[in-house]
C-alpha cells in the first residue's frame, strides 16, 4: 500500500510540475492545486494514519491515533483553498486588465504591448479631433482650423 501511495504522490507531483510549466494561466491553477494534493496525501501517509486506533487515549487502549498528520492536512487544505481563490483571481483580473490569460502576459503573436498601447492611444486622440471637428462643424464654425 505505502507503494502505491508513493506512485500516486509522484504522478500527481508530475503532473503539477507539467501544468504549472504551461503558458495559460488556467493549466498553472491546477498545477498549483494538484500540487497541493500530493503534499495532502504526502503529509498524509507519512504520519502512519491508522484507523484502528482511536484518536482520544481512553481507559484500555493499547494506543491511540496521532493528531498532528490530521491537523496538518486540515491546514493545508484551508491554505491551498485560499491560494486557490487568491489565483483564480488573479487571472480573471489579468485576463481583464491586459486582455490575456498567457502567464507572461504577450498578446499572442505581438509581444510589444508598448506599441500596441501607443497605438490605441494614437487612434483615441485621432477620434477625439474629428469628434471635436464634428461638433465645431455643426455650431456654424466651419471646417477644421489649419
Amino acid at each position: 500500500m505505502a507503494a502505491l501511495i508513493a506512485i500516486l504522490v509522484g504522478v500527481l507531483y508530475a503532473s503539477a510540475t507539467y501544468l504549472v510549466l504551461r503558458r495559460r494561466t488556467f493549466p498553472v491553477i491546477l498545477g498549483v492545486t494538484l500540487a497541493a494534493y500530493a503534499t495532502n496525501l504526502f503529509l498524509l501517509a507519512s504520519g502512519r494514519v491508522a484507523a484502528s486506533r482511536p484518536p482520544i487515549i481512553e481507559e484500555g487502549a493499547t494506543g491511540y491515533a496521532d493528531p498532528l498528520p490530521q491537523a496538518l492536512v486540515l491546514t493545508a487544505i484551508v491554505i491551498s483553498f485560499g491560494m486557490t481563490a487568491f489565483l483564480v483571481v488573479l487571472a480573471i483580473r489579468a485576463r481583464v486588465e491586459i486582455g490575456t490569460d498567457e502567464v507572461d502576459g504577450a498578446y499572442a503573436g505581438d509581444d510589444d504591448r508598448e506599441d500596441d498601447r501607443e497605438r490605441a492611444e494614437r487612434d483615441d486622440a485621432a477620434e477625439r479631433v474629428e469628434r471635436a471637428d464634428a461638433a465645431g462643424a455643426e455650431a456654424g464654425g466651419g471646417g477644421p482650423a489649419k
